[in-house]
């Protein structure tokens, strides 16, 4: 008879749960579920336990104590069902997760795996402890109303301790079988996490890692898919700072300009992608040359644009250049007007070299003299003056200052801070000292060669220090080849 009610009563309740585990548990998100599976559950067979219990007590006259242990037993069930269910809704979440490869952030609620497993070590405790303290109670009460002979008492042993060995290998299973199917959630976790990661190791971060739980995994892997965002951020920076560094690149002059009466080289090397610094030459009217060198305050990015700005300027003014002073004059009011309020300024060197009247012109506004070589007296001059950096004050009035005549193959050489500042592993600066000998030593050579070997004995001198600064440098050398 209690078979046949029990019997009903599941059969009752499970016809109940597939509207309700669509309405309690499918309609929440994946991460919800598996709670949301293990209450479904457990009420469900308390439901029925209690149904049952009621049942029996008003129509069979049963004794309450029954029902208890009736209950008891449902709620072991219910428990162990729960967790079995709620582990395979898991499963099933983290599977629909993978698949549609989405939950991407961290859980906003963290849920460690140490209390979970506290959790259900104290409850399957209490549950042995509850089991069999019923058990030996009813056993008890049976040996109590049985007969005190020797063969009763064997046969009572016997009975009682195949009825705790089946209760606890039931219980076993059970917890084995827990185990096992938490297991398969691990190991599912784990594979999905490391071959994302596997991917991102190889440069791949196209996919992210599901967070289809609330433990430890699903803060992993939030943070993970936080980590593969910021590279996939820092990837499209580096490309966007690759394609300002070629279209930078493309703005310098790619080799020495064919001039009759100078050989001319110049380089610019940045400390990061993009830089500040920039030289270029320029055409003018009555066959002279112009060659400008200048350096934005800073490097990177912000420095690149401005400085693109400014060449923008020069390239403008040049197709109506008249002299020196009023093109300058004229790049600084309209960078004034741009950079002004920012706090960024530009240094400039320009040089105009006029080779039938053998005369150099030089503008200083705020940069480094260039230095001059003699090679007949071998000797160095600084290309010295007054001027102010671009950027600064709208309406400065440049000066310019001249240089007549010239010994055959003498060197002028036009550089960025970047090059006298260089440091060794020790920080003592290059200095212009090593320059000046630098160029004594190889004066012999052509431009471009002059040029590779003052880079080359930076490079030597900094060692394995990084390049704290950008460096250009321009080498002409007047009266060589053209």
């Amino acid at each position: 008879m209690l078979g046949t009610t029990l019997g009903v009563a599941f059969i009752l309740a499970l016809a109940l749960r597939g509207p309700l585990e669509r309405r309690m548990v499918l309609a929440v998100a994946l991460e919800k579920r598996p709670r949301r599976q293990f209450i479904l559950e457990l009420s469900l067979c308390m439901g029925a336990g209690s149904l049952v219990g009621v049942f029996n007590h008003y129509v069979h006259q049963f004794y309450l104590v029954s029902a208890l242990s009736l209950l008891s037993g449902c709620l072991v069930a219910g428990f162990f069902m729960g967790l079995d269910m709620a582990l395979a809704r898991e499963r099933n979440g983290i599977q629909e997760a993978l698949d549609q490869n989405r939950n991407v952030s961290p859980p906003k609620k963290y849920y460690p795996m140490t209390r979970r497993f506290s959790v259900v070590a104290l409850c399957l405790s209490f549950f042995i402890c509850l089991i069999l303290a019923l058990v030996i109670s009813r056993d008890f009460a049976w040996l109590a109303q049985s007969t005190t002979s020797a063969a009763s008492l064997k046969e009572a042993e016997r009975t009682v301790m195949i009825e705790v060995v089946f209760i606890m290998a039931v219980l076993l299973g059970l917890v084995v079988n827990l185990i096992v199917s938490y297991s398969r959630n691990l190991k599912l976790l784990f594979n999905n996490e490391t071959r994302v990661l596997e991917n991102v190791s190889r440069g791949d971060l196209s996919r992210m890692v599901p967070v289809a739980t609330r433990d430890e995994f699903g803060v992993i892997a939030g943070h993970t898919n936080t980590m593969i965002t910021g590279l996939r951020h820092r990837t499209e920076l580096l490309q966007a700072l690759k394609l300002a560094d070629d279209v930078q690149q493309n703005l310098l002059p790619r080799r020495g300009t064919d001039f009759k009466g100078a050989d001319i080289a110049g380089a610019s090397l940045y400390c990061t992608e993009t830089g500040g610094d920039y030289y270029d030459f320029f055409q003018l009217p009555e066959g002279r040359l112009g060659i400008v060198v200048a350096d934005v305050s800073g490097h990177g990015i912000s420095s690149a644009l401005h400085m693109t700005t400014a060449r923008a300027h020069l390239v403008s003014g040049v197709q109506t250049y008249e002299s020196g002073p009023r093109l300058i004059g004229a790049v600084n009011r309209f960078l004034s007007q741009d950079i002004q309020a920012t706090g960024w300024f530009i240094t400039l060197f320009w040089l105009e070299i006029d080779p039938v009247g053998q005369q150099l012109t030089w503008i200083r506004a705020g940069h480094d003299p260039a230095l001059f070589y003699d090679p007949t007296r071998d000797r160095f001059e600084r290309l010295e003056g007054n001027g102010m950096a671009l950027g600064i004050e709208h309406d400065y009035r440049y000066q310019a200052y001249t240089q007549k005549g010239w010994a055959k193959d003498s060197i002028v050489l036009m550089g960025t801070d970047g090059l006298h500042e260089t440091r060794d592993p020790a920080g003592r600066m290059y200095g212009v000292e090593n320059l000046c000998e630098t160029i004594r030593r190889h004066r012999e050579g052509a431009a471009a060669a002059i040029k590779d070997a003052i880079l080359q004995s930076i490079d030597a001198y900094r060692q394995d220090r990084p390049r704290e600064d950008d460096t250009t440098l321009v080498v002409v050398k007047l009266g060589g080849a053209s």
